[in-house]
């Protein structure tokens, strides 16, 4: 094997392999990219057994095919330390990869590509298209809410539910729950649940793409294709909960609140809220809702925040991060809260629409 490519272009496709490279190193093959070439283009491979990404890019000049495995993080980091505008020469000599620049040339260890872990995935028949923007939307509205390391490992990733030509996104920690909603002309059926390192990378790999992204899902594993790259991944094997339970319904008192100017009130009063549980404390009234919070140092802050409110005066708490996490992912200048009771989960909702929509546990005051 034998070639030369522009710095741009190995550093670019290397960028979208460093994610998925295992970390944590228990094969060593797993901290190795896998490294092809054929017709004219290089392919990147990485894997950490449960995802996987691969990309490719073009060649200056091809001397010779091949294929092999390096360090992903050494081959990145000399790539990229390389001046702007160079060709690079990689070449492979027995077991090491030479790399040759204008005044520079280097040695990197390899591993045979034979022993190198590659997804075997059937991904169903057809593929669903969406627009790669109203899937990355999709995720960003909800992914923020996913468990995190949580025992219950169903938790720890986005439920994606696609039936009666619409996807559904629902995440929840068990203290709040995100849903979001998009048409499709797909007459597709599956349900299943991305595991939140997938998800985070997904959202990654979609945040410059205004073309179409392909979804290909079965029961066990899911793959995405968007521009020049494929991520596969294995799901998440557990029963989601029945989120429809969580949402509350039925007659509510509604808030209706400037996003920005609400966001920023919570921000002051939280300051001085209690480092371990981030409580504020909601108290309405029909001009608007008084915030306010305090910490075990006998530290307090009060704000009153005018707002249009319709229904029964309420005092209710909440962890003050999981509220401007919502807030931050509103994409409307405003927002409707509705309170079903002081004890009771509260939903919140743009205006005139269900989709994105947030559900939030009080605190007990």
């Amino acid at each position: 094997m034998e070639i030369t490519v522009k710095k741009e272009d190995i550093v670019s496709a290397l960028n979208i392999t460093l994610g998925v490279v295992e970390k944590r190193q228990t094969l060593p093959i797993l901290a190795n990219v896998l490294f092809e070439v054929a017709e004219n283009r290089f392919k990147l491979t990485a894997t950490d057994l449960e995802s996987e990404v691969t990309t490719s890019g073009p060649l200056s000049n091809l001397e010779s095919s091949g294929k092999t495995t390096t360090s992903a993080k050494k081959l990145n980091e000399l790539c990229r330390l390389i001046p702007d505008g160079e060709e690079i020469n990689l070449s492979l000599n027995g077991d090491k990869l030479n790399i040759k620049t204008t005044h520079g040339k280097y040695s990197l260890s390899t591993l045979p590509s034979a022993d190198f872990p590659v997804f075997d995935i059937y991904s169903g028949d057809s593929p669903l298209i969406i627009p790669a923007k109203d899937l990355r939307e999709l995720i960003r509205n909800t992914s923020f809410a996913m468990g995190n390391q949580d025992w219950r490992h169903y938790l720890n990733g986005l439920y994606l539910s696609i039936s009666g030509g619409e996807i559904t996104a629902v995440t929840t920690d068990a203290h709040r729950l995100a849903v979001a909603n998009l048409s499709t002309q797909s007459d597709n059926s599956f349900s299943g649940i991305i595991p939140r390192k997938s998800i985070n990378e997904m959202a990654k790999f979609l945040s410059d793409e205004d073309g179409d992204a392909e979804l290909k899902i079965n029961e066990a594993s899911l793959e995405l294709a968007v521009g020049n790259l494929i991520f596969k991944s294995k799901l998440i094997d557990g029963k989601f909960p029945d989120y429809q339970q969580v949402i509350p319904s039925g007659e509510s008192s509604v808030l209706e609140i400037n996003v920005k100017d609400f966001s920023e009130t919570l921000s002051r009063v939280s300051v001085l809220s209690s480092e371990k549980y981030k409580g504020i404390r909601l108290i309405t009234s029909t001009d608007g809702v008084r915030i306010s919070a305090n910490n075990p140092e006998q530290e307090e802050a009060e704000e009153f925040f005018p707002a249009s409110y319709n229904g029964e005066e309420l005092d209710i708490a909440f962890n003050v991060t999981y509220l401007q996490e919502i807030m931050s992912h509103m994409q409307t200048d405003t927002c409707h809260i509705n309170f079903f009771g002081s004890d009771k989960s509260c939903l919140l909702t743009p205006p005139g629409s269900d989709s994105p929509k947030y559900v939030v546990m009080p605190l007990l005051i």
